[in-house]
C-alpha cells in the first residue's frame, strides 16, 4: 500500500482516540531528540513508548552546546532552569591563529534584550541525556532499552511495529504514528527506503574528556587554528574539566596502532593554547558526515534529529536541530491525536524543517571547511584572512546581535509554511515570537508559552470582540500594556499575534480582525486545549 494514501488519523472515538492502539506515538531512539519528543507528548497527556536497543545511556558525546532557543523551549516544559544549573554558560569565546589570540567575544553582550538566554550553555550530551531520562520517568514514562524495531507496516488506521528485545522475544505494537529518532544509520530511514545524500569530511577528528590546568581553562570558549590543526576547548562545569574536540593528522592516523588513543594525538597546539593536560578520562575518535534525508514524512512516520540530518559540529546545531524537530512535531501530533486539529497540519513539519536543514547543512560545510580543509585557499583564510575580519566584526553591536540570533537558532522562522498567515510591520506569520520582558522586569510574555498551547497575544489593547472570541473559542488571551520598547522588536501595537504552542507566530493581524482569527482556527480545525 503506498502510505501516502493512507488516512491520516485515526476514526474518532468520541475523544478521538482509538481504543485499539496500544500507543499513540512509538518513538524509536532514545537520544535527546526522542526523549524531548516523549517529553512534550507525555506533558500534554499523549500515550508514548520509546524503544532504544543500546543497553544504556551514552557515556561519552560529542554534542556540548544547548542553544539559547532550546533554553526557551525547555522553559515552556519547566526544564530550563535545571538544566542551566547543571551546565555553564559560555559567556565569551576567543579565536587563536598560529599562536595568537586574534578575537575575544562575550556573549552575554551579544544576546541581552533578544533572549532570556542571552549566551550559549555548556552541557554534554550524555549528562544531557540521564537528564532527560530522568523528567521522563517522572512522567510516567521508561525507556525501553535493548528494544529494537526491526520492521513495520503502516495499515489503514495506523502503524504496526514489529520489536525484538535483548532475549530473542517479540512484540507487535499498534500506534498512531512512529517517530524515527535512531541516528545517522536510522533503521527507521532506511525501511522507509529514503534517500540521505552527502558526503565525509576528508579529517579525523577526535574528543577527549580531560582535566587541565593552564590560562585556557578560565570558563570561555576557545576555538584554536593554524596550518594542521583545529581544536575547540569547551569548559565544563566545574574547575579544570574540559572537553577538547580537534583533528588528527594523516601522518598520525597512517602511523598509529589497531586502536588510536590520546597518545597518537599532535600536542603542539596545546603548547601556544597554553593548556596542560593533567588525565584524560576517555578519548575517542570519529569523521564528520554532512546529510540530509530526501524526505522526513512518509504516510504515518516521521524522521527527527540525526536520522534526518547530520552536520559538522560547526556552532554547536546537531543537537539543537534535533530538539527543534522533536518540539515542532510533538504539538502538531498530539493535536491531531486528540482531534484538535485536522491530520493536514502535520503536512507542515517537514515543510517547516527540512528547509533549515538543508540550509544548516551548506552553511556549517562553508565554514568547516574554511577552518580544517588542508587546501591552499583554505589555509589563507583562515591563518590571514580571519584573524583581521573577526576583530573588526566583533566590534559592532550589529554583527555581535547578528552572529548571536544566527547561532542561539532564535533566528529560525517557518515563513512559506502552510501554517504562517499574515504580518505586522517586521513580525510575519512563522516566526519566533519577540521576547519581550515586563516593565518591572518581573516576568516576560514567554510565561505563557508553559500552557503548551495556541493562545492569543496583544500588545496594548484588545477588543471587545477579541475578548469574546477568545472566550468562546476557549483561547487564552494575554494583553500586555504597550511599552515603547516594544515597538523596537517588530510587535505592532493592538495588533493581534496568534500564537502557536511551540511558540512561533501562527498569524500576524495588524488589525486585530477576530473574522481572520475564527477564519484561521476553522481552517485547519483548531482547538485549544484550555
Amino acid at each position: 500500500m503506498n502510505p501516502s494514501s493512507l488516512p491520516e488519523a485515526f476514526p474518532p472515538n468520541g475523544d478521538g482516540l482509538s481504543p485499539a492502539r496500544d500507543t499513540d506515538v512509538l518513538i524509536v531512539g532514545a537520544g535527546p531528540t526522542g526523549l524531548v519528543l516523549a517529553l512534550w507528548l507525555a506533558r500534554v497527556g499523549i500515550r508514548v513508548r520509546i524503544v532504544d536497543k543500546a543497553a544504556e545511556a551514552g557515556t561519552t558525546s560529542r554534542a556540548l552546546a544547548v542553544q539559547a532557543r532550546t533554553l526557551e523551549f525547555y522553559q515552556q516544559m519547566g526544564l530550563a532552569d535545571a538544566v542551566v544549573a547543571a551546565g555553564r554558560k559560555t559567556i565569551a569565546a576567543n579565536m587563536w591563529v598560529t599562536g595568537r589570540k586574534v578575537a575575544h567575544a562575550v556573549f552575554g553582550e551579544m544576546g541581552v534584550g533578544l533572549s532570556p538566554f542571552p549566551y550559549a550553555l555548556v552541557y554534554p550530551q550524555d549528562e544531557h541525556e540521564r537528564f532527560l531520562i530522568e523528567r521522563l520517568r517522572e512522567a510516567g514514562v521508561e525507556v525501553e532499552r535493548q528494544t529494537e524495531l526491526e520492521r513495520f507496516e503502516q495499515t489503514a488506521d495506523g502503524v504496526v511495529g514489529h520489536l525484538r528485545r535483548a532475549d530473542g522475544t517479540e512484540e507487535s505494537c499498534r500506534a498512531a504514528y512512529i517517530a524515527g529518532c535512531d541516528g545517522a544509520r536510522s533503521t527507521v530511514r532506511e525501511a522507509l527506503g529514503i534517500g540521505f545524500p552527502g558526503g565525509t569530511y576528508e579529517h579525523m577528528f577526535y574528543v577527549a574528556d580531560v582535566e587541565a590546568s593552564g590560562e585556557t581553562m578560565n570558563g570561555e570558549l576557545h576555538v584554536a587554528l593554524d596550518p594542521a590543526d583545529f581544536l575547540l576547548v569547551f569548559p565544563l562545569k566545574g574547575d579544570g574539566r574540559a572537553r577538547l574536540i580537534g583533528t588528527v593528522r594523516e601522518e598520525d592516523i597512517q602511523q598509529r596502532r589497531e586502536e588510536m588513543s590520546w597518545e597518537d594525538v599532535s600536542k603542539r597546539v596545546f603548547e601556544w593554547v597554553l593548556i596542560d593536560v593533567r588525565k584524560v578520562n576517555w578519548f575517542s575518535t570519529y569523521r564528520v558526515h554532512h546529510r540530509v534525508a530526501d524526505r522526513f514524512r512518509q504516510g504515518r512516520v516521521f524522521l527527527l534529529g540525526d536520522a534526518a540530518h547530520i552536520h559538522s559540529p560547526v556552532g554547536g546545531q546537531g543537537m539543537n536541530t534535533g530538539i527543534g524537530d522533536a518540539v515542532n512535531l510533538a504539538w502538531k501530533l498530539a493535536a491531531v491525536v486528540e482531534g484538535r486539529a485536522n491530520a493536514s497540519i502535520l503536512e507542515s513539519y517537514e515543510q517547516e524543517r527540512i528547509g533549515f536543514a538543508r540550509q544548516l547543512v551548506a552553511t556549517t560545510d562553508r565554514a568547516f571547511t574554511g577552518v580544517t580543509s588542508s587546501g591552499a585557499l583554505a589555509r589563507l583564510i583562515r591563518l590571514r584572512i580571519v584573524p583581521v575580519v573577526v576583530p573588526f566584526f566583533f566590534r559592532f553591536k550589529a554583527a555581535r546581535r547578528f552572529m548571536f540570533r544566527k547561532v542561539s537558532q532564535t533566528e529560525i522562522d517557518y515563513e512559506g509554511s502552510s501554517l504562517s498567515v499574515g504580518w505586522t510591520e517586521t513580525v510575519e506569520g512563522g516566526d519566533r515570537l519577540p521576547w519581550v520582558q515586563h516593565a518591572d522586569s518581573s516576568g516576560d510574555n514567554f510565561a505563557p508559552l508553559r500552557s503548551l498551547d495556541w493562545q492569543v497575544h496583544v500588545y496594548g489593547e484588545a477588543s471587545k470582540e477579541m475578548r469574546a472570541l477568545c472566550e468562546t473559542r476557549g483561547l487564552p488571551l494575554h494583553v500586555f500594556p504597550w511599552r515603547t520598547e516594544m515597538r523596537r522588536t517588530g510587535l505592532w501595537r493592538n495588533a493581534a499575534y496568534l500564537v502557536r504552542p511551540d511558540g512561533y507566530v501562527g498569524l500576524a493581524d495588524a488589525v486585530a480582525s477576530t473574522a481572520a482569527v475564527a477564519s484561521y482556527l476553522d481552517a485547519r480545525g483548531i482547538r485549544a486545549r484550555a
